[in-house]
């Protein structure tokens, strides 16, 4: 379709909101299975094993097991894969170092206090990689309904949304309640012709009873996560290892989206009669949406592992949520291409604000959930050993508040009522073939955190961003891996082979009939290490 855009760069606004919104604070506090190779090897089922470099960050306890210093760095090259019900499947592939570590280790002359040790340790806990598109047929209703329904619930008129951008900072100041219901998305789609009037000043959508047409989505997503650790630890009688880990967080997230709609039957404002009626024609429009994200953030972890026999460690471990900083900045844009009868345009100009935009930023804060570890690990021979790790992720306990830390009221209600805690399950194994060479395998599960009502299709009372409707979650989690290990006297290496399952749910809007999304990621590293 032919395309006349009009666009408008939302910082201090429309990020009020995007600070807000439930499932927008749930992505950006979650984290995956990432680390040294015999970490993802065993699926990170290492919370009671210890003496690894990623384990360290799981259960701090670890680190005091080591009885030797250690530096090891770790490469992985990522093929992602991504898919609709509806789209094709888009591929990528990525390289990155996701690991770094030296753990130092002092021997203490003392029956009781045996080994003292310390960390440092770089991170990519969460790569947020990702790319898919679909599309679907709608009938009677569009997203346009839906931002008309939310302007008139929060007593939003015509007169409300006809000022130009370049006087939004006095809009905004006049209306101090604007977060409600979303009236930078509804200056845009009224500006770009997609809102119809009443004659009250209320407004209504493009569609009605007879309006038929198709709905096209495209999501790309990139950014990370990554955290550096100090951790300090030791060894009591070789009985009981314990540790104490702080961390500092680095965040940043890109993402673009686009949302269209080709529309037959569609209502379009009549500007021919200057009285507000309207006729039946073509409406094209799409919304495109560009989001930057920073922050950063600290949190602590402490941890224990107790050793009763030499056959069996039982391991338990407690992080606190991870305090962020953040900051955003947003550009939403709107295309749009109104015919009546297929015969002629109706609707003509172009107004693009570029460099000479309003440019602002809006900072807040996140607190991410709190978790829980438990593990126990079974050592009956000097060549296997299996462990299990089960992690409570207390999801329903993520927070977001202004800059001051003053938590958002309504956020906090919505986090409560739409989320639950989060369960991951791993069990991992690995059996030495020889005094050099091992073999490790592993599987690990997590449940969505979200609640069984929010993920029906017909659910309108989910939290969104006001400048973009679109939010998507997860349904589930797995991972099955394998790896190899070689020791040589004081050198090693190990090798991984990760597969990610991840399942989806994207919604363009609240109430929309929504997609399923299927990940189907693998991954190969290579850890080399060196201890001495």
């Amino acid at each position: 379709m032919k395309k006349i855009y009009i666009a408008f760069l939302l910082a201090g606004a429309s990020l009020m909101a995007s600070a807000q919104a439930t499932f927008d604070v749930l992505k950006l506090s979650e984290t995956e299975l990432s680390g040294t190779s015999r970490y993802m090897s065993m699926a990170g089922a290492f919370g009671a094993l210890g003496g690894d470099a990623s384990s360290v960050n799981i259960n701090p306890g670890g680190i005091g097991v080591y009885r030797s210093s250690d530096i090891s760095a770790t490469m992985n090259l990522n093929f992602l894969s991504t898919k609709s019900n509806s789209g094709d499947n888009l591929t990528d592939t990525k390289f990155w170092f996701n690991n770094v570590a030296y753990v130092g280790s002092m021997k203490i002359d003392n029956d009781f206090f045996r080994y003292f040790n310390w960390g440092f340790s770089f991170n990519r806990i969460k790569s947020f990689n990702r790319r898919y598109q679909g599309g679907y047929g709608i009938s009677n209703y569009s997203l346009t309904n839906k931002i008309a329904d939310n302007l008139r619930e929060g007593g939003w008129i015509n007169d409300d949304l006809s000022v130009s951008y370049y006087d939004h900072g006095d809009y905004y100041d006049r209306n101090p309640y604007y977060e409600t219901s979303a009236p930078w998305l509804g200056i845009l789609a009224y500006q770009s012709y997609l809102l119809n009037e009443n004659t009250d000043g209320s407004l209504f959508g493009l569609a009605n009873n007879g309006t038929t047409g198709t709905a096209n989505y495209y999501v790309e997503e990139q950014g990370h996560t990554d955290e550096y650790n100090i951790t300090l630890g030791g060894n009591f009688k070789n009985t009981v290892f314990w540790g104490l880990n702080f961390g500092i967080t680095d965040l940043r997230f890109d993402s673009y989206q686009y949302y269209g709609e080709d529309l037959d039957n569609a209502e379009i404002f009549d500007y021919r009669y200057g009285d507000g009626s309207t006729t039946l024609g073509y409406a094209g429009y799409d919304f495109q949406t560009f989001q930057e994200t920073r922050g950063t953030g600290y949190n602590f972890k402490m941890g224990v592992i107790v050793k009763p026999i030499n056959q069996l460690r039982i391991g338990a471990a407690f992080h606190t949520p991870t305090y962020y900083d953040m900051k955003d900045l947003y550009k939403v844009q709107s295309g749009f291409d109104l015919l009546v009868n297929g015969e002629s345009e109706m609707f003509q100009g172009n107004t693009e604000t570029g460099e000479e935009g309003y440019y602002d930023e809006y900072r807040y804060t996140i607190k991410t959930p709190w978790r829980f570890i438990g593990s126990l690990a079974v050592v009956p021979t000097s060549k296997g050993m299996i462990s299990f790790d089960y992690e409570y992720v207390g999801a329903n306990t993520m927070r977001c508040g202004d800059e001051g830390g003053y938590n958002y009221g309504d956020t906090e209600y919505k986090i409560k009522d739409q989320l639950q805690a989060s369960h991951i399950l791993r069990v991992g194994g690995e059996y030495r073939v020889t005094p050099n060479f091992s073999v490790r395998a592993g599987y690990s599960y997590q449940t969505s955190p979200v609640k069984d009502a929010v993920k029906e299709v017909a659910n309108d009372n989910v939290d969104v961003v006001s400048s973009n409707y679109m939010y998507q979650y997860d349904k589930s989690n797995q991972y099955i891996t394998c790896g190899l290990g070689y020791r040589y006297k004081k050198f090693y290496a190990d090798a991984a082979y990760v597969h990610q399952t991840r399942t989806s749910q994207y919604h363009a809007y609240p109430g929309e009939m929504g997609e399923e999304i299927k990940d189907n990621n693998n991954k190969v590293s290579l850890t080399l290490g060196f201890r001495f």
